[in-house]
């Protein structure tokens, strides 16, 4: 299922493992898995977080490797609605749920994910997503820049978070 994607795509899937992947020995464990998820505001048990685990762990010792990773977001991306994705990454960062992606939520979201950006970094992203030159992102502008980067109409959660290494 993972040869159908693209270079630019496992490259993307890759930042996004390795945001999960947080002592970087190319595994998640559930704990990782759940350090991920709460700070995005899910607040998975043990056992859901097992049954994601369970659901890609192909060799079945009890953690996702880099290629099980594909498989599952492979999967996730023939398999989901994109629409519904894209607005529930778009909530994720829109803290405030005011319809707009301020800076300070940008930051908060990426530093939550172990992404310390400058506030140069942070400014330029918004800049680039920023259509309308309100110094914000709305869910339009949010949904150009995730389809045009990952050129397709199907888009993974994973890949929404790793929203940094879009720009």
């Amino acid at each position: 299922m993972a040869e159908q994607l693209t270079d630019e795509q496992i490259s993307e899937f890759k930042e996004a493992f390795s945001l999960f992947d947080k002592d970087g020995d190319g595994c998640i464990t559930t704990k990782e898995l759940g350090t991920v998820m709460r700070s995005l505001g899910q607040n998975p048990t043990e056992a859901e977080l097992q049954d994601m685990i369970n659901e890609v762990d192909a060799d079945g010792n009890g953690t996702i490797d880099f290629p099980e990773f594909l498989n599952l977001m492979a999967r996730k991306m023939k398999d989901t609605d994109s629409e519904e994705e894209l607005k529930e990454a778009f909530r994720v960062f829109d803290k405030d749920q005011n319809g707009f992606i301020s800076a300070a939520e940008l930051r908060h979201v990426m530093t939550n994910l172990g992404e310390k950006l400058t506030d140069e970094e942070v400014d330029e992203m918004i800049r680039e997503a920023d259509v309308d030159g309100d110094g914000q992102i709305n869910y339009e502008e949010f949904v150009k820049v995730m389809m045009a980067k990952l050129g397709t109409g199907k888009i993974s959660f994973a890949a929404s978070i790793s929203y940094a290494s879009l720009f």
